[in-house]
């Protein structure tokens, strides 16, 4: 396995162009099975993530081929109803699959997805929402079987304990997009990543209205056509670089960025004493880190703070002066960076959903172990923020979301290198 040795005590400085979203890019690419004409999708990051989801098309029978790095084309002229569980249990957002078998196929067997490091993620919304379309839903030895053969629209209410769902909005979305009759979505999830999938569904004949509000409405269509579509810009890569530049003092600036993607965390960089300048298509944060105050952080659906920049704002509170809460409503027992933050010289004390953070002046380098992809992106932030050595393992949750992120903190000045486990020194390994 592939490990990262970062030389600390470094400043992000430069500009970049962020990658295409990858939680856009799952569902985008589960919505070219609801065609029996190719689709090709542009700005897809080049993700262990995406090169699995292609794999499980491929095992459902479509045909496709990837053009260029960044550039796809999907062909599922014939496919299968059935999901396998040794594909689907690998990863969690391949249940996004369950909606369009439905709605091209009428029924579905999807193995129900596993669980995940960061807390239980259960599909009871989605499974409600199929209902609701008239689906008769049954699980049985693992699977999620789902006849849709007299699927018809209807009105689902998709709110949630920790409030909309995103893969559940988007299940709902492409399977209503084949359903007789009209399907109102109330308590939709509003994320970017929805509004990008609506709009790829209308390019491709879909009669999608409300696509990034509360309230989707959808009148099912006979059938959908291919296209081509560009996927979003990121914007949970683009916040981590930005809180990169604030932890190191640095000057980053993202170019090709909506800032309404990331507002709210603009808001807290702002409050926290960060510069932050806004142009059209740009974003830019440059940071006196002796001028940075604590802030208190809670995490809520968009366009409330993402849960998914929720780890990299641990790791920058733990060096600004004063005392912050960052409390997590969407997933709260995601907190598994902290321990490796400790590890490192952070003051945080986790108190049931919220982590109280007490601000260090620096942290230390050290051997850490990387337990899922934003901790991951956590960790390498305060490795290239701390003083001295960082060695972080591993690294393979990274290269689930960031694309090339060693070559792009290289290009801002970072210190960074890819390893083999090996060369990590004897001392280092097997932490606990």
């Amino acid at each position: 396995m592939k490990v990262f040795r970062i030389e600390g005590g470094q400043v992000l400085n430069g500009t970049l162009e962020v990658s295409g979203a990858k939680n856009a890019a799952l569902p985008i690419f589960a919505a070219c099975i609801l065609t029996d004409e190719p689709c090709i999708i542009e700005n897809v990051p080049d993700l262990s993530d995406i090169r699995f989801m292609a794999e499980i098309l491929e095992t459902l029978g479509a045909t496709v081929e990837r053009i260029d790095t960044n550039t796809w084309k999907i062909h599922a002229k014939k496919i299968t109803s059935v999901a396998p569980y040794e594909l689907v249990r690998q990863m969690r957002a391949s249940i996004c699959l369950l909606g369009p078998l439905v709605s091209r196929l009428g029924k579905a067997q999807v193995s129900f997805p596993g669980g995940c490091v960061i807390g239980p993620r259960p599909i009871d919304l989605h499974i409600k929402g199929l209902k609701k379309l008239n689906c008769d839903v049954q699980i049985d030895q693992g699977f999620v079987n789902v006849d849709g053969s007299n699927m018809k629209g209807d009105e689902i209410y998709l709110g949630g304990r920790m409030g909309s769902t995103v893969t559940g909005t988007a299940n709902m979305v492409m399977a209503a997009t084949l359903a007789p009759g009209i399907t109102y979505i109330e308590s939709a999830a509003a994320e970017p990543e929805i509004a990008d999938l609506c709009d790829m569904l209308n390019k491709m004949g879909a009669k999608i209205s409300g696509g990034g509000s509360h309230r989707i409405t959808i009148e099912g269509v006979k059938k959908l056509k291919g296209t081509t579509h560009s996927i979003i810009p990121d914007r949970i890569e683009a916040g981590t670089f930005l809180v990169g530049a604030a932890i190191t003092g640095g000057n980053v600036t993202i170019n090709g960025l909506p800032s309404s993607y990331i507002r709210a965390l603009l808001d807290r960089l702002d409050e926290a004493g960060a510069d932050v300048q806004l142009g059209k298509q740009s974003i830019r944060i440059c940071t006196d880190p002796g001028k940075l105050r604590s802030v208190d952080i809670i995490t809520l659906p968009y366009p409330g703070f993402p849960t998914d920049l929720q780890a990299q704002m641990c790791a920058l509170m733990s060096v600004v002066d004063g005392l912050s809460i960052i409390t997590e409503r969407i997933y709260p027992n995601r907190f598994m960076h902290i321990p490796e933050l400790q590890r490192m010289g952070a003051d945080i004390a986790i108190e049931g959903s919220s982590a109280i953070i007490k601000g260090t002046q620096q942290l230390s380098g050290a051997p850490i172990m990387a337990s899922d992809l934003r901790a991951s992106a956590a960790l390498l932030l305060a490795a290239i923020a701390a003083k001295g050595e960082s060695w972080i393992q591993r690294i393979y949750h990274i290269d689930r979301g960031y694309e090339n992120i060693d070559q792009k903190m290289q290009a801002l000045g970072v210190t960074i290198e890819r390893l083999q486990d090996s060369e990590m020194p004897t001392s280092m390994k097997n932490i606990a």
